[in-house]
């Protein structure tokens, strides 16, 4: 399945000469979460929801990108909305995720079935009635056949994307639907068909880890090497709701293989330690004729700021850098320790990928 490319009309790229030379850029974020604090923070008191305060400031970072794609960790599952631990996040949330420039959204996690069937139909239909692409969960096997691995091109680029996750919180998938599993058989299948579809990059995007934990576990390990192997050039990793290493294996080759274990939380009312921001990871790539390379990666650090600590309505996404004037004292010292954490942990354990500045 082809997305809906949306043309860059400011570089006029085009993919008619082999010869010519093209740039994309991609920017993944981390999980998007939907509190019972943040569906009440939302609400407008009138039975609707209001998010763009949330998204505000990562906004123009976000829009800035070719291709952004994000862990869409809810599902819309209709009233009555709820949080934690089986999240139906009100519409408004895909509307505002959608504006604030997201592109393609991830929907295997382990939370795709806490509204059962009706909740992964629905997902997936108003994601289909909003044009956003999605990939993950499906209604059926045909439906996944023909969607599934998902190709997206924009700026010359062929970009297939592959999402699957490690379970679904012992809820099973009930015929016909299909939820990808962390399933090595059917993921090596994928992969092929990946490779048929003429790709010039090949991300996959595992929901896996273990909750909490700043290091990524053997099986993380194993996994992304396997993916690597079989053809995959990027691997990017959701689940823990923090931050765990990033790598840039192979930097020979073509500039290198991207592997981010987790991104974090990119919003959520999580505010134990080290749970309450995440990263947003860039990766920069050029092509000439057929050859493509990645010219530049790095990642930007996120801070997410409640209404309990803030006194404002609604949460706010904050870039790491925002000028202390817009925080009080209780905020920049929770976003200053947050960025302490992550940065001494990627200072000590990132291979060759650098923060954004």
């Amino acid at each position: 399945c082809t997305t809906n490319a949306r043309p860059n009309a400011m570089n006029g790229q085009t993919p008619d000469e082999d010869s010519a030379e093209y740039t994309l850029s991609i920017l993944v974020a981390g999980d998007l979460m939907q509190h019972q604090g943040q569906i009440n923070a939302a609400s407008n008191g009138n039975g609707t929801y209001s998010y763009e305060e949330t998204f505000r400031y990562v906004k123009e970072e976000v829009s800035s990108a070719d291709l952004a794609i994000a862990n869409f960790e809810v599902t819309l599952g209709g009233q009555p909305y709820k949080g934690y631990p089986c999240f139906s996040a009100p519409d408004e949330y895909l509307a505002a995720t959608i504006d604030a420039g997201f592109d393609v959204l991830l929907t295997a996690n382990n939370h795709c079935l806490d509204s059962r069937q009706k909740g992964l139909e629905r997902t997936i239909d108003m994601m289909n009635k909003a044009g956003v692409p999605h990939l993950g969960t499906y209604k059926n096997k045909a439906a996944r056949d023909k969607d599934y691995p998902l190709l997206v091109e924009r700026n010359g680029f062929r970009v297939v994307l592959l999402n699957f996750t490690y379970g679904t919180n012992g809820l099973k998938v009930q015929a016909p639907n299909v939820v990808n599993y962390m399933d090595t058989t059917e993921i090596a299948r994928d992969i092929k068909k990946a490779k048929s579809m003429n790709p010039d990059i090949i991300i996959a995007m595992p929901h896996w880890g273990i909750e909490y934990v700043l290091q990524p576990n053997k099986q993380q390990r194993d996994i992304a090497a396997w993916l690597l192997r079989k053809g995959v050039d990027h691997v990017i990793g959701a689940h823990p709701h923090v931050l765990q290493p990033m790598e840039l294996l192979n930097k020979e080759k073509r500039g290198g293989n991207l592997v981010a274990y987790s991104l974090g939380n990119y919003v959520s009312n999580m505010a134990k330690t080290n749970t309450d921001g995440g990263a947003m990871v860039r990766l920069d790539f050029k092509k000439r004729g057929r050859v493509v390379t990645l010219e530049d990666c790095g990642y930007s650090f996120v801070w997410v700021s409640r209404p309990a600590i803030s006194g404002h309505k609604n949460f706010r996404i904050y870039p790491i850098h925002v000028p202390d004037s817009m925080l009080n004292a209780t905020e920049r010292a929770k976003r200053n320790l947050f960025y302490n954490n992550m940065k001494a942990l990627y200072d000590k354990y990132n291979k060759g990928v650098e923060e954004l500045k």
